[in-house]
């Protein structure tokens, strides 16, 4: 038996749902051996603390056929440095190599600083990513983690969607024309969740770049 296996008992026990509106899931039941590790709007990853170098991405029930998807990903992917290691699934879940580092979204708000390495990074795991047959999308600051200096990126569920949400061509180019301006200095909450929500599915195309700078601009000068 797979060792991961040992976490199935403590899984049954967990319910996870989505919202209508495309907010993070809910998590109900017992927890008891198990330490929720992160929350998105399809699933919530957890760990079983027995086996701490895995984490049991755990869907909602309502996303469930996600799972299959994602793990058709995974198994397209192969192993490589930039993504986690899939070595599994269950009915409901997947299961990953934890990761440990702290995501963009994070780094931003807590004014940590941000290699251009890691820049360099996701734009080698995307040629990786069509290299492979798939199309690197949905890749933006909570996706992605700042792990000992590099990128590792999370949540491949997306690549098998066709066309571009320009999250990640728009992060990089602010980086490469605005970072210099807010490096090692926190970024409000609010602005980057709202900048985060133009994005959103049912928000209609994209917006362009320029037009996302004249937002913020507009939203910073009425603070």
């Amino acid at each position: 038996m797979r060792e991961w296996k040992l976490a199935e008992q403590a899984l049954s026990q967990i319910e996870v749902h989505s919202t209508e509106d495309n907010q993070l899931v809910t998590v109900t039941g017992s927890i008891d051996g198990l330490t929720i590790a992160g929350i998105g709007t399809d699933a919530a990853v957890l760990r079983f603390n027995p086996l701490p170098g895995y984490a049991f991405k755990l869907y909602a029930n309502e996303k469930i056929t996600k799972r299959a998807i994602e793990y058709q990903v995974y198994q397209q992917l192969g192993r490589n440095r930039h993504f986690p290691v899939c070595y599994g699934a269950g009915d409901r879940y997947l299961v990953l190599s934890y990761e440990p580092g702290i995501t963009l979204y994070d780094c931003l708000i807590r004014g940590i600083p941000i290699p251009r390495q890691l820049i360099a990074d996701v734009e080698a795991a995307r040629q990786y990513v069509r290299s492979s047959g798939l199309n690197p999308r949905d890749i933006h600051l909570k996706n992605i983690l700042l792990q000992n200096g590099r990128a590792k990126l999370l949540d491949v569920s997306e690549y098998s969607k066709s066309g571009n949400d320009y999250r990640w061509d728009h992060l990089k180019k602010g980086y490469e024309l605005y970072y210099h301006l807010i490096e090692g200095k926190p970024v409000p909450i609010w602005l980057i969740d709202r900048i985060r929500k133009w994005y959103q599915p049912g928000n209609g195309h994209a917006p362009a770049f320029e037009e996302v700078v004249k937002r913020a601009a507009r939203l910073l000068k009425r603070r």
